[in-house]
């Protein structure tokens, strides 16, 4: 939505336009945006035109009120602003399912790591990462864990080879528990590998390319 009428919009559902009819002149909503009489009126008709608003024409002033349409979108503004003040406190991601080469389910299976979830995270994992692929430009919000305390799992030898350390932060997947992995040695890339103690392709009933949201908590 273009900013001018998101303003319109804000400003028609303070007046109390989300749950009844009013009653306002366009020279009474040109005064509240601070534009022309002429203009609030154009605004009016494109938000009409565009579903967000229905109104009926009387004398001197419109009767006017906020569709589901209307009011579903300021909601997701809302939702956005509150996201923004919580960025201290969580950061949220949406990304499409991606399949893995298999690397996630040999490493949770290591007793070395095993032991250390089981430990600091209270729960051992389902075998295998559950691989959520964001935009490259989603990167930027992950430069935030860096100012955070993380729950480290510590490196680890075999007979064979060693493990590297990694790096948790408790978190959520569509409102599912679990924790969001980070190799310590490696930058941070564009798929977040999920942990959690349920089959989650099964329990939330995903395939790949579905989108998810997840919530990672800082604290």
């Amino acid at each position: 939505m273009k900013p001018y009428l998101l303003q319109t919009l804000k400003e028609i559902a303070k007046l109390g336009a989300i749950k009844n009819k009013i009653e306002v002149s366009s020279e009474e909503l040109a005064e509240k945006i601070e534009t022309s009489q002429q203009t609030a009126s154009r605004y009016l008709l494109e938000l009409d035109k565009k579903g967000f608003i229905t109104r009926k024409l009387g004398i001197k002033k419109q009767i006017i009120k906020i569709t589901n349409i209307g009011e579903e979108f300021l909601k997701k503004e809302y939702i956005d602003y509150q996201r923004i003040f919580e960025l201290s406190d969580k950061i949220f991601f949406k990304g499409k399912i991606v399949s893995g080469i298999g690397e996630g389910r040999y490493y949770t299976e290591q007793n070395g790591y095993i032991d250390q979830f089981k430990e600091k995270l209270g729960f051992i994992p389902y075998p295998g990462t559950l691989n959520v692929e964001i935009e490259y430009i989603e990167k930027n919000k992950l430069r935030l864990l860096k100012n955070h305390d993380t729950i480290t799992i510590q490196e680890f030898k075999t007979k064979n080879r060693s493990f590297g350390g990694v790096s948790c932060f408790k978190a959520e997947i569509n409102g599912t528990s679990g924790a969001i992995v980070l190799p310590l040695r490696s930058h941070y890339s564009n798929i977040l590998e999920f942990i959690s103690p349920d089959f989650l392709r099964q329990k939330l009933d995903l395939k790949d390319e579905d989108i998810v949201e997840i919530v990672i908590f800082l604290n």
